[in-house]
């Protein structure tokens, strides 16, 4: 729902004259605070039992520009704090964090949304007035943000906003691991709101028609998603759901099955509708809820175990997938504040938790059996290292190259070794809103 600055392909949202008001703008400037000040995921502010009280009692339009506005915020969020900065010669002040955020949604209604000028600076000055640490700063707010509706898209055209909005170390690594060509592609990719893409049971053609959208080559449906995904026809009834296919297996009828992590349970189900008998582990009793709920609406079963990945012990399986935990760095399309919410630090840790659940991952898998080990991290470490490093200490697996006709030929979507890399910028389109990929990482090993 954001907007590249006036020449803009993608989707804005259309105010009229009914603004939706301080109600939306206080929610939206409490969900940044929420992720800035106490790193609070996005998605954990948005939706389930920890979402912000107030979203419930906001109509459809406004809850969706709620979101919009944070997405926003984070995806633009290196940018909009450059153009703070050059315009408060201080900064914003440190013992009223509510004026940056003030800020922030301020600037970017103006500068990404279709949002009245005059109605983004009003409300923003109203959030600052609410404010008994911020009040008396109402004149500074007003000050800046009239400036920038004056002078903003000017003084963004002068910004190198790929490399703003994404943090130095970040883009040092993608850089390190891809090159500047293709780290800079991807944090442009980064700066749009994705498609939703849907795996459906059967006839896509069908399901692009009914929804709108388009197969992808991948034989996914994909669609330029308005509201809430679960009124999307189809989803009640089990049709599709949101999750890339589970295909390197190959044929898996009649085979046990393990999905470790398995929460919220889409790789499950596409490998229960494969005809496997799966058993799904997961450590979280609220996500193996989740799990068995997303199960039953799709009409499919699976054995459920509420346990810690690292440390379950069971027979050996012919199959074992291990979606580990991860940064997500190749999801933020979909999660823009998972780069300022994570540090090199966080990689570290979750590569030693990575190590320790491929190693419980290769003792479930019998002799003859396959392991596929996948992350959502753009993150070498995370993938390839992970891999590497499990080859050299274990003897029994070997490397099972996934061949380009695996992935639909798309063979720029394969490392040299025969693992798959996906990323952002892959999918190219000159419409923004129909390009690109999450970033993902899959390897095949095979138990001798």
């Amino acid at each position: 729902m954001d907007r590249q600055p006036r020449d803009s392909r993608s989707t804005p949202i259309r105010q009229a004259s009914d603004s939706p008001g301080l109600a939306v703008r206080r929610i939206a400037a409490d969900i940044v605070d929420g992720v800035l000040r106490r790193n609070r995921p996005l998605d954990e502010q948005l939706e389930g039992t920890s979402a912000h009280s107030g979203l419930s009692g906001l109509p459809d339009r406004d809850r969706a520009l709620t979101r919009a506005l944070v997405a926003v915020v984070f995806r633009r969020l290196g940018t909009l704090r450059h153009l703070i900065g050059q315009l408060l010669e201080r900064g914003p002040p440190k013992d009223a964090p509510r004026v940056e955020t003030a800020l922030l949604i301020g600037a970017a209604q103006i500068l990404f949304l279709d949002v009245p000028d005059h109605a983004a600076v009003d409300l923003a000055v109203r959030l600052v007035q609410a404010d008994r640490h911020a009040k008396h700063f109402t004149g500074l707010v007003n000050a800046v943000l009239r400036r920038l509706t004056r002078e903003g898209a000017t003084l963004l055209t002068e910004l190198d906003t790929p490399a703003l909005d994404t943090p130095a170390w970040l883009m040092a690594r993608w850089i390190a691991a891809y090159g500047e060509p293709t780290a800079r592609a991807i944090a442009v990719a980064n700066a749009s709101e994705p498609a939703l893409d849907l795996t459906v049971k059967s006839d896509p053609a069908h399901w692009a028609e009914r929804l709108g959208g388009w197969v992808l080559p991948t034989e996914t449906v994909r669609l330029i998603a308005h509201g809430t995904v679960t009124a999307l026809p189809g989803f009640t009834e089990g049709a599709w759901w949101v999750q890339d296919p589970v295909r390197l297996f190959g044929n898996v009828t009649g085979l046990r099955v393990a999905d470790l992590c398995a929460a919220p349970g889409g790789k499950a189900a596409q490998l229960a509708a494969a005809g496997a008998h799966v058993t799904a582990v997961d450590r979280s009793p609220a996500r193996i809820t989740r799990l068995e709920e997303n199960l039953k609406r799709l009409s499919l079963s699976a054995e459920l175990v509420c346990a810690d990945a690292a440390e379950w012990n069971a027979e050996p399986f012919d199959a074992v997938l291990l979606d580990a935990p991860c940064s997500s760095t190749g999801t933020i399309r979909r999660h823009p504040d998972v780069p300022w919410l994570k540090q090199p630090a966080d990689i570290e840790k979750l590569a030693a938790l990575q190590r320790r659940l491929i190693t419980r991952a290769s003792a479930l898998t019998k002799p003859g059996g396959t392991l596929i080990y996948c992350t959502c991290s753009l993150e070498p470490e995370e993938g390839e290292a992970i891999v590497d490093s499990l080859l050299a200490e274990d003897a029994s697996l070997q490397r099972a190259a996934i061949a380009a006709d695996e992935v639909y030929g798309r063979g720029e979507f394969l490392t040299p070794q025969g693992d798959l890399r996906t990323l952002p910028c892959h999918l190219p389109d000159a419409d923004s809103r129909r390009a690109g990929l999450d970033g993902f990482y899959a390897a095949r090993l095979r138990k001798r």
